[in-house]
């Protein structure tokens, strides 16, 4: 059945610049933007005035749990705090349990998102030892977001701890890969040599700066000798920053940073926190805080993840270091952002060119991340005037808790709209979900 959406009055974010614009969405496809658009006959009305009007954002590194760890998240529980987010977009890893690490596996995972997930989604295989030389007949299967590699901080099958192995990987398939680039061998000692009365106050101490870069410092050497496209996933060091700038790798490097790098800092934020900020790797002081912000202004940094790891609160209450890793961050992205704009070290155009544009280049999205005719309808209104603290009653997640529970609001998204039908709107699903698998650009 034929629909169209006439979106008016509002204030159309682009990487260029802000402009009063009305949209038409037909069949879920942009097909006007301009000033002044004439209502289509039938058309529904999305009333914008006085709203902000970005393309729907993509979530480039997820952890929604499901297979195997339901209990911390699901594809449902997890998609829907995407789409009240204005995330439309999301990018899900392998290390559930099972591990998507097969084509049978990656069916699964799709199986299971049918008329659950309520936004548009891709799954990662993981790189393994033993499926490395078979990655590239994989990497361009329907809904396949590309291939994640773990050099660190993970178990089993997924972990790629030797050069040799990770050369394999690389050499099979052309798609970009996407890296988590720590070093396991560091990482063993360290933890091997930690004290029985170890605090998570020492985390960032235990994960240090070394334990990122000499991975990394690896990563760029076999990238250079391979040619192979890399994604660097949540990069957390000055010094990382510092490396990218000197190789200078242009397009066969993309990078990314979550929120958590961005807005929390050590000590404090295990000080006030405790467990509820640890991840891997690990939110750093605040020199890296500040040499991340820089590079994103600057594009060295290429996009926003939120690399979403949610767990109970009896998991995140045990003691470190069997406290697990990771912080639900996908409904906060934007949220985050428009702190940003109002500290004054983004804008609204860079909103989109880190949250909605760059992660569609990076992994080659069809008709995602924009606004212009012939794009995907998706789109989120931001109200500018949403202030106060922020109530986790608003947050969809299964975790139950956030460290911006309770941050200063600077606007906040009110309706999400996915592919030119309204996905969420007054804090409550609107519809059927509805998300499907994306399509990416085949290489």
């Amino acid at each position: 059945m034929s629909s169209t959406l006439f979106v008016g009055g509002g204030l159309v974010v682009g990487e260029k610049g802000t402009e009063p614009k009305d949209l038409v969405i037909r069949d879920g496809v942009v097909t006007a933007s301009a000033r002044g658009l004439t209502r289509p006959v039938g058309a529904e009305v999305l009333e914008a005035s006085g709203k902000l009007v970005f393309p729907g954002l993509i979530d480039p590194q997820v952890h929604f749990r499901e297979p195997g760890l339901e209990h911390k998240e699901d594809l449902e529980s997890g998609s829907l705090a995407a789409i009240a987010g204005g995330v439309t977009t999301f990018l899900e890893m392998p290390n559930t349990k099972p591990a998507t690490t097969s084509p049978e596996l990656l069916a699964d995972k799709l199986r299971r998102a049918e008329r659950r997930c309520w936004a548009d989604h891709g799954f990662f295989l993981g790189a393994t030892a033993e499926n490395a030389d078979r990655l590239g007949e994989w990497e361009n299967l329907p809904g396949c977001a590309g291939v994640k590699v773990f050099m660190g901080s993970s178990t089993g099958d997924l972990l790629i701890p030797d050069d040799a192995t990770l050369e394999r990987v690389l050499r099979s398939g052309q798609c970009r890969v996407a890296i988590h680039s720590e070093d396991e061998p560091r990482l063993k000692a360290r933890y091997a040599a930690l004290p029985p009365d170890a605090s998570v106050t020492n985390h960032h101490l235990v994960r240090d700066v070394d334990c990122a870069v000499v991975a990394t410092k690896r990563l760029l050497a076999l990238v250079e000798k391979t040619r192979r496209r890399v994604h660097l996933l949540h990069v957390s060091t000055a010094e990382e920053v510092a490396l990218l700038r000197e190789r200078r790798l242009g397009d066969l490097v993309t990078a990314e940073v979550t929120p958590n790098h961005l807005f929390l800092e050590a000590p404090g934020c295990y000080e006030r926190f405790g467990t509820k900020a640890q991840m891997n790797p690990p939110v750093r002081e605040r020199r890296h805080r500040d040499a991340l912000r820089q590079a994103l202004q600057d594009g060295v940094l290429t996009c926003i993840g939120s690399d979403h790891a949610p767990h109970t609160l009896a998991e995140k209450a045990k003691p470190y270091p069997q406290s697990p890793s990771g912080i639900p961050g996908v409904q906060t992205i934007l949220g985050l952002m428009l702190a940003a704009v109002h500290e004054g070290w983004l804008t609204h155009s860079d909103i989109v060119r880190i949250c909605s544009s760059g992660p569609a280049r990076v992994y080659g999205l069809t008709n995602k991340g924009s606004l212009e005719p012939g794009s995907d309808g998706d789109l989120v209104l931001v109200d500018p005037d949403v202030h106060g603290p922020l109530p986790l009653r608003w947050l969809h997640s299964r975790a139950g808790y956030s460290p911006y529970e309770g941050m200063a609001m600077h606007g906040w998204p009110v309706v999400t709209v996915l592919r030119g039908q309204i996905a969420y709107a007054n804090h409550a699903p609107v519809g059927l979900a509805r998300g499907r698998p994306v399509h990416r650009v085949r290489t």
